[in-house]
């Protein structure tokens, strides 16, 4: 172990040709090839910090989001490293491997966001991320001349280029909502169970157990 001013002190087997190998906390870890003769041999490694990333949440007010959850992960997807902000929006991930990142942010109340950055070698990187507030859409699904609540009904989310935005199903109370979308024109269209088409033959005193299902197609 090295002393306290960073000094060390080895004996080497006899002479030869040695791989030192140096690591310690927070550092990341070094190796060098020596060559050891019959006198005492100096030699001094550097050890460089471990990149680390540190950064801040905020929405589209510009004050902190608090218990955001930040991941980080590499080229390939894996995750290196997860938590949540504290109550000034700030998160801090230490010993990242260097390279090319990839922050996600999710928040309650927000849209998502994922930034790329670059940690670089011996060194932290910092990045500030802006949330913007994601819009909800909420009502019911009413029927009939006393407009009781339709259950089971199936609403879609239309939006001004055509594209289905999303969908959801009425609870018993005739409820549906949609959350985290983009600001912008819409339509919502609101339909029951599309129908069913049975063939079958009837002959003599005719049929009774024909039964009729009736339900959504898969998303």
């Amino acid at each position: 172990m090295a002393r306290p001013d960073g000094r060390y002190e080895l004996t080497a087997p006899g002479a030869g040709t040695y791989v030192m190998v140096a690591a310690a906390d927070g550092h990341q870890p070094q190796a060098a090839t020596v060559a050891v003769g019959d006198e005492p041999l100096a030699h001094d490694l550097v050890l460089l910090g471990a990149p680390g990333l540190s950064g801040v949440v905020s929405g589209a007010d510009g004050l902190p989001v608090a218990a955001a959850v930040v991941i980080v992960t590499d080229a390939r997807g894996e995750v290196l490293g997860s938590g949540r902000t504290g109550t000034d929006g700030e998160f801090t991930f230490g010993e990242l491997p260097a390279g090319e990142l990839t922050v996600a942010v999710n928040a309650a109340g927000h849209r998502p966001a994922a930034v790329p950055v670059t940690v670089g070698e011996g060194g932290s990187g910092r990045v500030e991320i802006a949330l913007t507030a994601g819009a909800r859409l909420q009502g019911a699904v009413r029927s009939g001349t006393d407009l009781r609540p339709l259950a089971d009904a199936r609403v879609t989310l239309v939006d001004a280029a055509g594209n289905v935005a999303a969908t959801a199903t009425t609870s018993a109370d005739g409820a549906y909502a949609f959350a985290d979308l983009d600001a912008g024109e819409y339509s919502v269209v609101a339909s029951g169970y599309p129908p069913v088409a049975t063939p079958l033959s009837v002959t003599g005193s005719g049929t009774d157990a024909l039964d009729i299902e009736l339900s959504h197609p898969a998303s």
